[in-house]
């Protein structure tokens, strides 16, 4: 990341970094997929109920997540100083955090389950499978953090294959789990959330393992397993703005999902579906952040100046490409895709107009999510945390409680 060309190395980067949040996000759209083919006739009603659960976990993951992906500004600038004390804590701190971070949200999230459901306006014959569905998803919250956390230590040396790899054998799992537990066992919302659970295990196992195995810079100890201060501060410092404009972002996606709820089940069921597809251009465009982030902390660290500008515009100009592609290809096969979920008509024509407005939307998010990262690769995160929060989460739920 500090020496030679840069342009062909943030695709290698990113592109894995991408994939891996879209296998992340099918582990939810294959909980859709297998609901409304393999549940008869509540099938409409199970996918409105994985679909209303989408910003309540994002509400209650998406702090630790943030506080995830920004842990590895930590170690890439540790690394471009060539400071393998500060990486050895730091890697070691930021497991733990993953840990009890999961185990006090597994609780915190089972005590507000019901009430958090209950402000989404969720109709009553909803309810029932939406909460059930959401208690089983809460258990599997250590490993997912986890997963997370563990992804972000490989990305900060520029290993992006390695979380893919993992996660791609668990999501494979995780659709032959599904099609077992439903398909078979005639279960519904409850046999998804437990595919879910166990494949986001697998995957964390199989890291963590990687990460006792690996002889690099990035070695975990289990004996060196303890929180060191001054990590921990550094991890919060930088992440925890992040972590709170994530968290911040879920809750505008709450009053968003309350006011959708309230226009009954197939509109649920239409959203659902629809956020499954365009999340996929997301993860796309949050990916060059990532890898600007990633690239740019590295080069801190080593004082090269001229290569951190001349990522940010390299990850903006690759990030505008590759999202063109990704936007057009959705656009012109978006029915055809979102027939997988539901074949009903009235759900397919609802979420093909979601999906066409939100697509065109995300060049603007491309833009700030690059600056953002840039900034952040400089440990400046409460900034692009304060813009975010006021210009996006801000005007949304302005809109919304307008209308």
């Amino acid at each position: 990341m500090i020496h030679g060309s840069i342009w062909n190395k943030i695709p290698r980067f990113a592109l894995p970094v991408a994939a891996t949040a879209i296998l992340e996000q099918l582990f939810n759209a294959s909980d859709v997929a297998v609901v409304g083919n393999f549940t008869g006739e509540a099938k409409t009603v199970s996918i409105a109920a994985v679909g209303a659960n989408s910003p309540i976990i994002s509400l209650i993951v998406n702090l630790f997540i943030g506080i995830a992906l920004d842990t590895n500004v930590v170690i890439v600038n540790a690394i471009g100083r060539n400071d393998r004390d500060t990486v050895r804590k730091t890697l070691h701190t930021s497991v733990l955090v993953a840990i009890f971070g999961g185990i006090f949200v597994a609780f915190l999230g089972e005590a507000a389950a019901a009430p958090l459901l209950g402000m989404l306006n969720v109709p009553e014959d909803v309810f029932p499978l939406a909460l059930l569905y959401l208690r089983i998803y809460l258990i599997g919250m250590p490993v997912i953090l986890l997963y997370n956390f563990e992804a972000a230590i490989f990305r900060s040396v520029g290993d992006t294959k390695t979380p893919l790899a993992a996660l791609a054998f668990s999501g494979v799992l995780n659709v032959l789990l599904n099609l077992f537990f439903v398909a078979v066992l005639h279960m519904t919302v409850n046999g998804v959330a437990i595919a879910t659970v166990i494949s986001n295990a697998i995957s964390s196992v199989l890291l963590f393992i990687k990460l006792r195995r690996t002889n690099g810079i990035i070695h975990l100890e289990a004996k060196e397993l303890k929180i060191d201060s001054a990590s921990l501060k550094n991890i919060l410092r930088i992440g925890l703005p992040a972590g709170i404009q994530s968290a911040v972002f879920a809750v505008s996606n709450i009053v968003i999902q309350s006011a959708i709820n309230s226009l009954g089940t197939v509109v649920m069921a239409a959203s659902s579906a629809a956020y499954n597809i365009e999340i996929i251009t997301y993860d796309i465009l949050n990916s060059f952040s990532q890898a600007c982030t990633t690239f740019v902390g590295q080069n801190v660290g080593a004082g090269e100046m001229k290569r951190c500008r001349r990522t940010l515009f390299l990850c903006l100009a690759e990030g505008i490409v590759t999202l063109s592609l990704a936007v057009a290809l959705i656009l012109l096969f978006g029915k055809t895709l979102l027939a997988f979920f539901n074949r009903d008509p009235e759900v397919v024509e609802t979420r093909h107009i979601r999906l066409m407005m939100v697509m065109l939307s995300h060049t603007f998010s491309l833009f700030y999510e690059v600056m953002a990262g840039y900034l952040r690769g400089f440990g400046i995160s409460t900034l692009p945390a304060v813009l975010t929060i006021a210009g996006v989460c801000g005007v949304r739920i302005a809109c919304i409680l307008k209308n």
